[in-house]
C-alpha cells in the first residue's frame, strides 16, 4: 500500500513540482493550501492579495492538483498566523529586533499545525517544495537536515527549527534537483504555475513597508528620537526607531559627508546609533531559543560553519554552551551587520547543526 503524503502547496511552481514527483514516485498524493491571512491583513491598498497563500494562490494550487489528478485541501488558519507568525513579527520589531517570519511560519504552521492536521487526516508524511534533504543517521539515530544540491537555492536556513518528530513525516522532493528542472518539469505537464515568479517580499507585507504593517496591526505610532555616534553625542533626528534596521545605510534622512551605516538600536532610550561600516563588524554573538538537530546538546566547543542572514556567506566559528538554553558563537572573522532578531544558523559541511536567534 503506497504511502500517503499531504504535500502543503502555496500555489508557487516548487511545492507544485513537489507534489508531482512524489506522485511519479508511487506515493498517495494530496495537496493543501494554508490560508493565512486576509485582505483586511495588508491593508486596504492591496485589495488583491499578494504573496504566497493568497485566495489567488490557493486557486492556483487547486489548479495544479485537478491537473496531476490529486486531492487538495484548504485549511483556514488565519487565527494561528496572526497569533503566532503576524503578531510575534510585530512586537520584535517594535522591541528593536529584525525578525524573519518565513522562520516563524514553518516552525509553526508548516512542520507543525500543517503536520498534525496530516496525521489526523491519516497522512504519513508532510512534503513542501523547500530545497533541502532530510536523511536517518543510524549510528546516532537521528534525523538529520541537510542541504540541497543546488546550493543556490539551499533553504535549509529557514528549517532550523525542525525537530526530530518532524523530519522523521517530512519529504524533501526537490532536494536532489534546481529550479531550471522544476520550470521545465511543470512547463512539460502544462502546469499553470509554470512560469510564476518566485515570491519576494515578507507575504503579509507585500510592498516591502514594515512600519505601516506594524501601525495597522498593532496600532502603533513611532515616536522620533536622537541619531547618535558610538560616544552618545546628538547628531540629527530618527523618524522612529521601525524604520531602520542594523546595516541600513540609505533612507537615513541625515548626510555626513561620508557612509554612515545604522549600528544600534536602543528601544530603552529610543536611540538609534550611526557609525561606520568597520563599527558594523562583530565577532561573538549571543544566541537564545536555540534549536540542535545533528546532535541532542552541545556540552563543550564545537567548530561549525555559520551565518547570520538567508543570504549571507558561510564563515567559520565555534559554538560554546551557554546557561539557561543559550548559546555563544565565536567566529574567526568578523561578521558584519548581525542584527538581534535575526537567525545564526551553523552546520557541519552539509548538515544543520542547528541554530538559534540572536540576541544583545
Amino acid at each position: 500500500m503506497s504511502k500517503k503524503v499531504l504535500v502543503g502547496m502555496s500555489g508557487g511552481v516548487d511545492s507544485s513540482a513537489a507534489a508531482l514527483i512524489l506522485k511519479n514516485q508511487g506515493y498517495d498524493v494530496s495537496g493543501c493550501t494554508m490560508r493565512l491571512y486576509t485582505n483586511e491583513d495588508l491593508g486596504e491598498d492591496f485589495p488583491e492579495e499578494g504573496g504566497c497563500c493568497s485566495l489567488s494562490d490557493v486557486d492556483d494550487a487547486k489548479s495544479v492538483c485537478r491537473r496531476i489528478g490529486i486531492e487538495h485541501y484548504t485549511f483556514n488558519y488565519t487565527a494561528e498566523f496572526r497569533k503566532m507568525v503576524m503578531a510575534p513579527f510585530a512586537e520584535s520589531y517594535i522591541g528593536g529586533e529584525t525578525p524573519n517570519p518565513c522562520i516563524l511560519c514553518n516552525k509553526h504552521l508548516k512542520f507543525d499545525i500543517m503536520l498534525k492536521r496530516a496525521q489526523l487526516l491519516g497522512f504519513d508524511y508532510i512534503a513542501t517544495g523547500h530545497y533541502a534533504d532530510v536523511r536517518f543517521d543510524a549510528e546516532w539515530g537521528r534525523y538529520l537536515l541537510m542541504r540541497p544540491a543546488d546550493r543556490h537555492k539551499d533553504q535549509t536556513y529557514v528549517l532550523y527549527t525542525m525537530t526530530q518528530e518532524q523530519l522523521a513525516h517530512t519529504l524533501f522532493p526537490l532536494f536532489g534537483t534546481d529550479k531550471a528542472h522544476v520550470r521545465g518539469l511543470a512547463e512539460e505537464y502544462g502546469l499553470v504555475n509554470s512560469n510564476k515568479p518566485d515570491s519576494q517580499d515578507i507575504c503579509f507585507v507585500p510592498d516591502g513597508n514594515y512600519a505601516d504593517f506594524i501601525g495597522r496591526f498593532a496600532g502603533y505610532s513611532p515616536k522620533t528620537g536622537d541619531f547618535i555616534d558610538r560616544e552618545g553625542n546628538v547628531i540629527g533626528t530618527h523618524s522612529g526607531i521601525i524604520n531602520y534596521t542594523i546595516g541600513q545605510r540609505r533612507g537615513l534622512g541625515v548626510t555626513f559627508g561620508k557612509p554612515v551605516f545604522v549600528t544600534e538600536k536602543n528601544v530603552r532610550d529610543n536611540t538609534v546609533t550611526l557609525g561606520s561600516s568597520e563599527e558594523l563588524m562583530k565577532t561573538e554573538l549571543m544566541l537564545r531559543d536555540v534549536n540542535l538537530i545533528s546532535v541532542s546538546e552541545v556540552t563543550e566547543p564545537v567548530r561549525v560553519t555559520a551565518k547570520t542572514r538567508y543570504s549571507a556567506r558561510e564563515q567559520s566559528a565555534v559554538i560554546y554552551p551557554e546557561t539557561n538554553g543559550r548559546m555563544k558563537i565565536v567566529f574567526d572573522e568578523p561578521v558584519r551587520a548581525a542584527a538581534p532578531g535575526q537567525a545564526c544558523v551553523f552546520y557541519d559541511g552539509d548538515i544543520v547543526v542547528g541554530g538559534g536567534v540572536i540576541c544583545d
